[in-house]
């Protein structure tokens, strides 16, 4: 008996505090008026600033390093992979930690393509969220190469390219993989269903989105440098400006949308079983 009151408490408990949101409306022109819309967009452009000052400044650093001009035992300096892959997750957790009360913690426009597919935001957030996300992008590289101009410029500028040896499908499908990784991670961490269920879980959705970004730049690294977000890739190919970084740019762009809209797909109507809850409501109503 007792055993049978615990569950329908539980029962009682998970329905009062599971809610799960409304579909954003595809156009919603009230948000230009409100403050806290352009509060968000001035979070997502600070926040896309700073991740690519400190991560793209890491990458120069550790090429610095590790030069082999610097001396013989030069080469084993440096933070390495595995320190760039901890720069940018780390950066990923603080910045997402810092912002996602204020407008969601993007930082990336593949992520705001994939909630904008899920209908979590609306076309105009999604749109001005991306274009915030990119200009932040391009002045915090601009902050780089105006600091170290000489050591930028030498060593790459921290632009996604290619790497010998790899195809570009090759490319396209590590971007692909990636950002569903990161994506798929992202909906998982901020599902209100699985927030109410596991409540006895604590769960800081930063730190698996963080780790997620830190394990796909430790994969694809050795072969694209690892964009998985189009603001990052294109701030980089902007300040740079060599032909090899925007001849694969559109890698950076196709690759992490694609794999943003699988994820959102995979999410939303399989995991969550979307069409056929549509279809079952469907069915009722006929």
């Amino acid at each position: 008996m007792t055993k049978d009151v615990e569950v329908a408490e539980q029962g009682e408990y998970s329905a009062k505090d599971y809610h799960d949101p409304p579909p954003a409306p595809l156009i919603d022109s009230e948000e230009l008026i409100q403050w806290s819309f352009y509060r968000a967009l001035i979070a997502e452009f600070i926040a896309t600033l700073l991740f690519l000052y400190i991560t793209v400044l890491t990458v120069i650093g550790y090429k610095s390093q590790s030069d082999t001009a610097n001396g013989p035992d030069a080469a084993c300096g440096g933070v390495g992979i595995l320190g760039i892959a901890w720069a940018f997750g780390g950066m990923i957790f603080v910045l997402v930690y810092c912002t996602a009360g204020i407008s969601g913690g993007h930082i990336n426009p593949a992520v705001t393509f994939g909630l904008f597919l899920a209908r979590k935001v609306s076309l105009v957030r999604a749109v001005l969220y991306m274009i915030a996300q990119c200009l932040g992008a391009i002045c915090g590289v601009g902050l780089v190469k105006a600091f170290q101009k000489s050591h930028y410029n030498r060593y790459g500028g921290g632009a996604n390219e290619l790497a010998a040896g790899y195809n570009k499908g090759v490319g396209l499908g590590a971007e692909i993989i990636g950002t569903f990784v990161l994506v798929y991670t992202v909906f998982s961490a901020t599902d209100p269903k699985r927030n109410a269920r596991d409540s006895h879980v604590p769960v800081l959705a930063p730190l698996p989105i963080g780790f997620a970004v830190f394990m796909v730049h430790l994969a694809t690294i050795p072969i694209t440098g690892t964009g998985i977000n189009p603001a990052r890739s294109f701030g980089a190919a902007v300040i740079y400006n060599k032909d090899k970084a925007w001849d694969d740019q559109w890698i950076f762009w196709v690759g992490p949308f694609v794999g943003a809209a699988i994820a959102a797909f995979y999410h939303q109507f399989v995991l969550r079983a979307a069409a056929i809850k549509a279809l079952g409501s469907f069915r009722s109503n006929a």
